[in-house]
């Protein structure tokens, strides 16, 4: 049954990947607009379900210093695996030649991603429904912007709206590749599924924190600024309810 629920929650989430060629042509205006509520409410349920879900289960199966270092590194591993994109994409800009290079480091970057994802979704799933449900929901809706931008960087890296589809999809397939290999492997390793769950705090801690939230600054209205804020405690709100098998 366990095994059931992360298979479909994995397809799940590597469906999101489709998104990108859904909205984009929806415009300029009503698409940002999307992207200011969607973000808002996923900054709610990333930081609701580390703190709330993912630390407190992982500190309740190994000792709190253990699950505090493993999302920690999973604050380092996330932050690496951005600046690496970042970095080639700083030197590749505006050169025409290199954009199949940043399109095929997107995609790796990506699918490296969602691998972990995978790993997030199954050992969540490993320790109660509930919490499986609760991650789930904060990974899927982070992959909304997520895939909305990789898609266009891989339209901007020269790939064809086809091709982009393709491999964003096969990128976000991986998630599946993490989550099997987690769930068949993780007894092997004593107390793993802790280490996994804090590794995935930290991930979801830097990806609040470093991406999500300073986009919200940019609009510095005030009535936008408390719908912001609205949004990100509702979703935190919601991951609380879902993991402590309230909804």
């Amino acid at each position: 049954m366990v095994l059931l629920q992360i298979i479909v929650a994995t397809v799940l989430v590597s469906l999101f990947s489709l998104i990108g060629v859904l909205l984009f042509p929806i415009g300029k205006d009503k698409l940002n607009r999307f992207l200011f509520l969607i973000i808002s409410f996923s900054t709610g349920t990333l930081l609701g379900a580390a703190f709330f879900d993912l630390l407190p289960e992982a500190i309740d199966g190994s000792t709190a210093a253990l699950a505090l270092d493993a999302a920690f590194v999973g604050i380092l591993f996330t932050f690496c695996v951005e600046k690496l994109i970042h970095w080639h994409h700083h030197h590749a800009g505006g050169v025409k030649e290199h954009h199949k290079p940043l399109g095929t480091l997107t995609i790796i970057g990506d699918g490296i991603h969602n691998f972990f994802d995978g790993v997030a979704i199954a050992a969540s799933f490993m320790v109660s429904a509930p919490l499986g449900i609760a991650t789930t929901i904060a990974i899927a809706l982070h992959e909304i912007p997520q895939e909305i931008g990789d898609f266009g960087m891989l339209l901007y890296s020269g790939y064809s709206r086809t091709k982009a589809l393709l491999f964003n999809f096969l990128s976000a397939l991986t998630a599946i590749v993490g989550a099997l290999l987690f769930y068949y492997f993780s007894s092997y390793v004593h107390g793993i599924e802790a280490l996994a769950l804090g590794f995935t705090a930290g991930m979801f801690i830097y990806i609040a924190s470093a991406d999500l939230l300073p986009e919200l600054h940019k609009n510095k209205e005030t009535h936008e600024s408390l719908l912001q804020l609205f949004l990100i405690l509702l979703g935190a709100a919601i991951i609380w309810l879902i993991a402590s098998g309230m909804a």
